[in-house]
């Protein structure tokens, strides 16, 4: 690229934080903007947050004063998504790309709604293992954005050449993939599995793959039977979509999975700990109905789904 690229994300938790963090190390403070309603700014905007124990600061404008970017990233939580789309508005401009790392396979299709198919680029993002509580967040693994082409969108290849540019100038890790909607599925599935598991037995990545070497966190217990059941449902109503997943990628996530810091737990486990709402509508939800369409039994997320719901009603959210 001829000058430095700019990005702007919509979404300061774990996710916007990690790549925000690791463009403004590349590019500097200004070029990466994080972008917000007045509410949030008035809260957000003069954080400091410490990232793995080192201080941070992070350009943050209220949408009102944000200008078009190279990139915008859609980094917020699927309950905040109707929000999050018009905040994101200032931040299109002509020749703007957009990416939703958004977890479920159904985001696309609402930036999209809004703002054309010929911007947006497929892209899930996969193994990292950040963990946001408060101004701190930390991370042993930055995973990886995967983008490509998707059908359904008019950009074609020429919108993800663009977001490759821009991610290779950040610094951001990133691959293309050929099939990146197979792509997406899967990593649909992992949260189906490993988000709901962690979520409705308050436990880590550990405790549900086993641990080498540890007597206590194996991969034989009841946390590790009900993240296999999750996904192997996922697998069922994907094969009846059209979309081939198989075993192989079941074990490919469980594989990933181990991979990650043990002691780590997921988003919707750092909800259960926060108490914010859940991506369950977005996993057991979206698979459950999904599923009804196609008439197939999927008692283990119908489960998870109904598990959720009550840790969530314990809150009392609405005060």
């Amino acid at each position: 690229m001829d000058k430095a690229p700019t990005i702007g994300i919509v979404g300061k938790g774990a996710l916007g934080l990690l790549f925000a963090d690791i463009a403004t190390r590349t590019l500097g403070k200004d070029a990466v903007t994080f972008v917000m309603d007045e509410a949030r700014y008035v809260f957000h905007s003069h954080t400091h947050y410490r990232v793995n124990g080192e201080e941070r600061t992070f350009r943050t404008v209220p949408a009102n004063e944000a200008e078009p970017v190279d990139l915008a990233i859609l980094a917020v939580k699927s309950p905040q998504l109707v929000g999050a789309l018009n905040v994101l508005e200032p931040l299109v401009g002509e020749g703007t790309c957009i990416i939703s790392v958004l977890n479920g396979i159904t985001s696309e299709e609402r930036v999209a709604e809004r703002y054309g198919w010929h911007r947006v680029c497929g892209a899930v993002a996969q193994g990292m293992d950040a963990m946001r509580f408060g101004s701190e967040l930390t991370y042993a693994h930055p995973g990886e954005i995967r983008i490509g082409d998707l059908a359904r969108s008019r950009g074609g290849e020429a919108v993800v050449e663009r977001v490759d540019e821009v991610l290779t100038a950040a610094g951001i890790p990133h691959s293309v993939w050929d099939d990146i909607e197979l792509r997406m599925w899967a990593k649909f599935m992992l949260n189906v599995g490993i988000n709901q598991t962690c979520c409705v037995y308050g436990c880590a990545y550990g405790d549900v793959v086993g641990v080498p070497g540890s007597v206590q966190r194996t991969d034989r217990g009841e946390q590790f039977r009900t993240f296999v059941a999750a996904m192997r449902e996922v697998v069922a109503v994907a094969n009846a979509e059209g979309v081939g997943l198989t075993e192989a990628h079941l074990s490919e996530m469980v594989e990933l999975v181990r991979g990650l810091d043990p002691d780590s737990i997921p988003s919707m486990a750092q909800d259960r700990v926060n108490e914010t709402p859940t991506e369950v509508e977005t996993f057991a939800g979206e698979l459950c109905r999904r599923a009804e369409r196609h008439g197939i039994l999927v008692p283990t997320n119908e489960h998870l789904y109904r598990s959720v719901c009550a840790i969530e009603a314990s809150w009392d959210l609405e005060e």
